[in-house]
């Protein structure tokens, strides 16, 4: 599977792909040209409750994962198309966290290797 995460704020590049926004907000002073999306796909954004507990510190980052994947699993169909699409070309999920390596992208792109 080729997938890859990406800062909202980086710029994009045509290596990116197919270019998903996977939270649930728009990010902050980016706009929609800049962003250059393909497709927005809030509904898989972690719940605002989650969401707000991880970013003010009374979630780590083991629970924040373990109960976003729960969460998941009820876009589980939704999902298989877009695990499918990274099968055969790069898809690349857009974030706004300033956090690189733990934000809801990078439990997203496990949750979708995991997809059959």
């Amino acid at each position: 599977m080729n997938i890859a995460l990406k800062r909202a704020y980086d710029a994009p590049h045509n290596k990116d792909g197919y270019r998903v926004l996977v939270d649930g907000i728009w990010p902050r002073g980016v706009s929609k040209e800049e962003a250059n999306i393909n497709e927005w796909r809030k509904e898989v954004a972690p719940s605002s409750e989650l969401r707000k507990a991880f970013h003010n510190g009374s979630l780590g980052w083991n629970d924040f994962r373990r109960r976003y994947l729960k969460e998941l699993t009820s876009y589980r169909e939704s999902l298989r198309d877009l695990a499918q699409r990274a099968k055969n070309e790069r898809v690349t999920l857009v974030y706004a966290s300033k956090e690189e390596r733990r934000n809801n992208a990078e439990v997203l792109r496990q949750y979708l290797k995991m997809l059959k």
